[in-house]
């Protein structure tokens, strides 16, 4: 615990579950570590069937009384939150930093928007609203109410410890429900803070519960617990398609944020020193560990030289190093199974004809550092096109116009994100529309906000979160007839 010693509030670093208002750390521990330098940071209880259970239990005898909350008042306890949030901001982004290895920097913005998301649900609790049909006759009246779902489990990554939960827990709790989170083992500390800040703004003891420990034992009971009316997930497709099939067996709301693909288009008539912008902005934040990242680089032939040029002298600058020391701009990879896929995906690229520019040396003070690389002339078949890397590799391939755009940026079973460099206004709205991605960023590396709605299509999954729409995933829609006979009493 002594890399935590810089902290304002040591307080906010928690080696315990936090499970119907209590802190809970009973039986064996799973160690966290920082992936900058493979240190030992603390320990967390590993947990399973029996605690889940107990937090579920909680989140279900809490849901009564919480859902009778008037909206003003369970929008004011969120609001506190929220605040609290922004006042520890430094301590918040500082354990992120030691416990993921991004950036301080970086740290700093994702602690940022955790609070921007709890501060937009905060006001939004008071804005879940219903409807009045007209009625097809004169004596009825037809009445559509939101109503909370009920208790909804949550499981979040690590590559954004932080933001995931508020993007989730804001809208459950606004609208009122309860909720049984599982964090990243790999990245506890982050969602173990913000429960402490929770409990110290006022959130009633089972509202909110945190189950930390391996993943199958949690989640086996998160998808099968019939008092689990709703289950959130952000996280690889192929375990969110497997979660989400074993919650039918209880017909639970399912949302789920799953992997990306997103290709980055970039036209002839297109600012190229602002494309290249977007590009480091969209594809090297987090060490390219993020499910909008852009994956797939598509250049129109008549700027393609002089974008892969100016690109590789932007990364270049580009330092990696621990995430606390000054002027870092990449962090580590999580884990070296995540630098064993990024090779892969380089070997095969280079393999096919792909050209490196700058980088492509695996750094070898740390095992899992990757050197922010681009290649030119990539295969349009090759691994970085055909799969999502999530490392820190800009693999550039040439097209020939807007229909050869398109047809690379659809040939994918991903949906999530797409961007696009045009100073065409026209095709900018053509191209957008022809784009079968949940979000498209114009001329713009960044699609996240908390005022808007964040989903993909396809097999990046549904559900929105953020926006007014970040609500609806946590609500039954009722409908009341009334019959009222003309005349009555």
């Amino acid at each position: 615990m002594s890399d935590f010693a810089c902290l304002s509030r040591r307080d906010l670093v928690r080696e315990a579950a936090y499970i119907a208002g209590r802190w809970q750390a009973d039986g064996s521990c799973i160690s966290v570590t920082n992936p900058a330098n493979g240190e030992l940071l603390g320990s967390i209880p590993d947990f399973g069937a029996e605690e889940t259970r107990q937090a579920v239990t909680a989140a279900h005898q809490a849901l009564p009384a919480w859902r009778a909350l008037p909206a003003r008042e369970r929008g004011r306890i969120l609001r506190r939150w929220f605040e609290l949030v922004r006042d520890n901001l430094e301590d918040l982004a500082r354990i992120l930093t030691l416990e993921q290895g991004k950036p301080l920097a970086e740290a700093r913005g994702e602690v940022a928007s955790s609070a921007a998301y709890l501060e937009w649900f905060s006001e939004e609790a008071r804005r879940s609203y219903g409807s009045v049909i007209p009625a097809n006759q004169t004596d009825k009246r037809l009445l559509v109410t939101k109503e909370p779902v009920g208790v909804v489990a949550a499981i979040t990554p690590w590559n954004f410890p932080s933001s995931m939960i508020p993007r989730k827990v804001g809208p459950a709790l606004a609208v009122g429900c309860t909720m049984v989170l599982k964090p990243s083992e790999l990245t506890p500390f982050s969602a173990l803070a913000l429960a402490v800040l929770a409990e110290e703004a006022g959130v009633p003891a089972g509202v909110f519960n945190v189950v930390t420990g391996a993943p199958q034992p949690i989640g086996d009971v998160l998808v099968e617990d019939e008092r689990v009316a709703k289950f959130t997930f952000t996280g690889s497709t192929a375990v969110g398609k497997a979660l989400a099939a074993r919650c039918m067996g209880t017909v639970k709301r399912v949302s789920l944020e799953l992997g990306g693909n997103a290709p980055f288009i970039v036209f002839a008539d297109a600012d190229i020193d602002a494309a290249v912008d977007g590009a480091l902005m969209s594809k090297f934040r987090n060490a390219g560990q993020t499910c909008v990242c852009a994956n797939r680089f598509f250049v129109e032939d008549a700027i393609y030289d002089v974008f892969v040029l100016r690109l590789a002298a932007k990364v270049n600058e580009l330092r990696s190093g621990n995430g606390l020391e000054e002027g870092i701009t990449q962090g580590p990879l999580i884990n070296m199974q995540a630098r064993q896929k990024v090779e892969r995906h380089l070997e095969d690229a280079v393999a096919r004809g792909g050209r490196i520019l700058t980088g492509g040396c695996p750094d070898n003070r740390s095992g899992t550092f990757f050197p922010p690389t681009v290649l030119a002339d990539v295969d349009r078949d090759s691994l970085l096109c055909r799969e999502e890397t999530f490392g820190p590799i800009a693999g550039i391939i040439r097209i020939s116009g807007e229909n050869d755009a398109i047809a690379l940026a659809n040939d994918n079973r991903a949906g999530l994100a797409a961007y696009v460099y045009t100073g065409n206004l026209t095709r900018a709205h053509r191209i957008s529309e022809r784009l079968e991605y949940g979000m498209v960023g114009v001329n713009t590396g960044l699609v996240s906000s908390e005022v808007a709605p964040f989903g993909g299509m396809k097999e990046s999954g549904f559900g929105r979160e953020g926006g007014r729409e970040g609500l609806d995933d946590y609500c039954n829609t009722k409908l009341t007839v009334l019959d009222i006979p003309a005349g009555g009493t």
